[in-house]
């Protein structure tokens, strides 16, 4: 690297120049204060912080403040009303005093020598860019970026479709006289797209160089749905600030050639992406098929003949407002595109019979699918429904997926595998779907179909939408969420406690049934001595012994994948044995999202790996002691009013951090929190006083949990879904 003479500060001398940072605010109290305090620890520190408050609604102004109280660079400007992020940075321009302008939405973040990283150039007639790297929480930005530490700047120009084909200004150093001198403005009239209006100008007119070292890291939101940034918005709302800015720029720059071409490619571009998928949504169809037919009429018949064969007959449908053609084109589209798809796997070639034949079938009034815990048991409220309906309505067809076939059970239900072509031959013509999960993305509903989910728990845990970051590893899981409950006819509410809270962290809208729980109508209809010791033998287990209930939940941050989570037993099972044994046993239940298998070995005898049991209920009933820690099964257990003990060895982790809770945990709980193995070993051996200490508690938290459940709810439920 070339040495450079040094000025104030220790820089440079050309980077002795002040560089204004704006950031438009609008609702992201959430984000803002990791983001701004990125801004104000950058190592380059002759910056002058102009925040936009676009009249939010949120704290977003509390902490803004706090950093213009703070830290004198830090200025702020307030809208009375929101004006949208254009305005917000056309305005800031007009009061930047630095000698480059660099742009940060408030829900992002910098790498600390971001801008330092960006003032190493000094070519002439060159704009400096470096990279945005995304991320969907701040855990995940080391393992984002490998540190490049031999240049600072790549030693060749990027080229200029790479820079502005995704159309931000996000990691740039713009030289302030340019934006004058050019009068580089923001488009206020669209929230989305709103960049190409100030980037349009400056197109092939100067060199891209991007920094090596210079990061600016992206947040993907993990709300789409209640919180969404500009990008995330509907498809729809997306192509009309699409479309109302092309066509305005198709025609300021019509003479211009190489813009023209830019735009057209984009517009193909985003089309192909984004906007198409309209196309498989009936209510967004039609609209959006007028938009595009209006837009694309401003292509140039050169682009559109540089697309393969049935991209260039959908669009010049488009322009020709075929609608049918068009549609009939798609269909030919999709179905090509299907068929080399499922070429590749045989799932995916069930998939395209799903979708292309079987949905095509007609619905049986009188089928009913089965599945719980993603095939892998015979259990909870699926399976009490079943029997129940086995007794007293066989007329109805019964079929129950499973990841392995073959099983015993009561009735002549069929079984399928899971995701084979006879689960979706089955889904695709049932009329009623019952699962306590939620189902495959790809699924699809249709008319006349119902589904009863049953869910899997009352939760402790807050859920879904409201969580506040999502640790888990699908980093798409609220959008999911969300998609798949839209198909949901019927949720099942154990308690008004489990009800209040589904509507809002699943947003549903739908029929509750407030019946309790059908799984929980075992532990009233068998909880006597001879179905327990039926129980116990079936199981190998002593009948001379009490039982204690190990039953924990999985760690959202410690996985391998999606869908299989680590777990470290923190038990010392050879001390539990050499204080307890002789008047215990332990039962082990993982929860059914842990991959790893317990090592036992040695304890056979006294640790008893249930894990696999199908019916968590019977295990339940068997037991005088659970222990559990932030797991849903004391909600149930507590129907039993048997002693509870909170096994919680790492409460401050998994409540502050994780996931957070609907209930005051260090209050409200049944039973003492514990947190060693000597605890555990003491609480056990005086468990009589601690009932007597938590009778008060534990009787406030039946009558809170426990009021709708009367042994019944499996016979309400099935009059109300399948007897109307």
């Amino acid at each position: 690297m070339k040495l450079v003479q040094q000025g104030k500060e220790g820089y440079p001398i050309f980077m002795n120049k002040k560089v204004s940072v704006i950031v438009p605010v609008y609702n992201t109290e959430e984000f803002l204060q990791e983001c701004l305090q990125s801004i104000a620890v950058q190592s380059y520190i002759d910056l002058q912080v102009i925040v936009i408050n676009d009249a939010s609604t949120d704290h977003s102004g509390k902490l803004i403040d706090q950093f213009v109280t703070q830290d004198h660079r830090f200025e702020c400007m307030t809208n009375s009303k929101r004006m949208g992020v254009g305005y917000c940075r056309n305005l800031a321009i007009q009061q930047a005093t630095g000698e480059y302008v660099y742009f940060v939405d408030s829900d992002d973040m910098l790498h600390e020598k971001a801008i330092e990283y960006l003032l190493q150039g000094d070519e002439p007639d060159t704009i400096y860019t470096g990279h945005v790297v995304k991320i969907d929480k701040k855990e995940g930005i080391e393992a984002s970026i490998k540190e490049q530490e031999e240049e600072f700047l790549s030693t060749k120009p990027l080229p200029d479709f790479r820079f502005y084909k995704r159309m931000s200004v996000s990691s740039v150093l713009f030289p302030l006289h340019v934006i004058k001198s050019l009068h580089l403005k923001f488009d206020e009239k669209v929230d989305s797209y709103s960049e190409l209006s100030f980037l349009m100008p400056i197109y092939k007119q100067y060199k891209i160089v991007m920094s090596k070292n210079s990061y600016y890291y992206r947040r993907l939101r993990n709300d789409p749905i209640t919180n969404p940034s500009l990008g995330q918005r509907d498809r729809d709302v997306l192509l009309h600030d699409f479309a109302d800015i092309f066509s305005r720029l198709k025609k300021e720059y019509e003479n211009n050639v190489e813009v023209s071409k830019y735009l057209d490619i984009q517009l193909i571009r985003l089309y192909r992406s984004k906007f198409i998928l309209l196309m498989k949504e009936d209510d967004k169809k039609k609209p959006a098929f007028d938009t595009l037919s209006t837009i694309m009429n401003l292509v140039s018949e050169n682009q559109v003949k540089k697309q393969n064969v049935v991209i260039r007959e959908e669009l010049r449908a488009l322009q020709k407002v075929q609608y049918k053609k068009y549609l009939r084109i798609l269909g030919i589209h999709y179905f090509v595109r299907d068929t080399k798809k499922s070429l590749t796997s045989l799932n995916k070639f069930y998939r395209q019979i799903y979708r292309d034949i079987f949905m095509k079938m007609p619905l049986d009034d009188k089928k009913i699918v089965f599945g719980s815990f993603l095939g892998k048991q015979y259990a909870d409220s699926p399976k009490a429904i079943y029997e129940y309906m086995v007794e007293h309505y066989p007329e109805y067809k019964f079929v129950w997926v499973f990841n392995e076939t073959g099983r015993k059970l009561p009735g002549e239900a069929k079984q399928v595998k899971r995701l084979s072509l006879a689960y979706y031959y089955h889904l695709a013509t049932a009329k009623y779907w019952v699962s306590n999960m939620r189902q495959p993305l790809h699924l699809k509903k249709r008319e006349g179909n119902i589904f009863l989910e049953t869910w899997h728990g009352t939760p402790l845990k807050r859920l879904v939408f409201d969580m506040d970051e999502v640790y888990s590893a699908n980093p798409k899981y609220k959008k999911d969420f969300y998609q798949q409950s839209r198909l949901w006819d019927y949720l099942i509410a154990a308690n008004p406690y489990s009800s209040e809270i589904f509507k809002s962290a699943f947003k549903f809208d739908k029929k509750m049934l407030e019946y309790g729980y059908p799984r929980n109508d075992t532990l009233y209809q068998n909880n006597n001595e001879d179905y327990i010791t039926k129980v116990k033998k079936s199981l190998n287990m002593p009948l001379d012994k009490k039982v204690v209930l190990y039953a924990p939940t999985w760690r959202d941050d410690e996985f391998y994948e999606a869908g299989k989570y680590k777990f470290d037993l923190k038990f010392d099972l050879q001390k539990l044995r050499e204080k307890l044994g002789d008047d215990y046993i332990i039962i082990l239940r993982m929860h059914y999202f842990i991959a790893d298998n317990l090592n036992i070995d040695g304890y056979e005898g006294f640790v008893y790996n249930m894990s696999k049991h199908d019916d968590i209920a019977d295990l339940y009933l068997i037991s005088d002691i659970l222990i559990t820690d932030y797991s849903s099964v004391f909600f149930d257990y507590s129907n039993l009013r048997r002693p509870i003990l909170y096994y919680a060895y790492d409460l401050e982790k998994y409540r502050d951090q994780l996931r957070g809770f609907y209930l005051d945990y260090e209050n409200q709980m049944p039973g003492p929190i514990l947190k060693t193995t000597d605890e555990i070993i003491n609480a056990i051996q005086h468990i009589d006083q601690i009932e007597e200490d938590y009778k008060e508690k534990y009787d406030e938290f039946y009558e809170k949990i426990c009021c709708w459940e009367t042994g019944h709810a499996t016979e309400k439920i099935v009059q109300e879904v399948f007897q109307k």
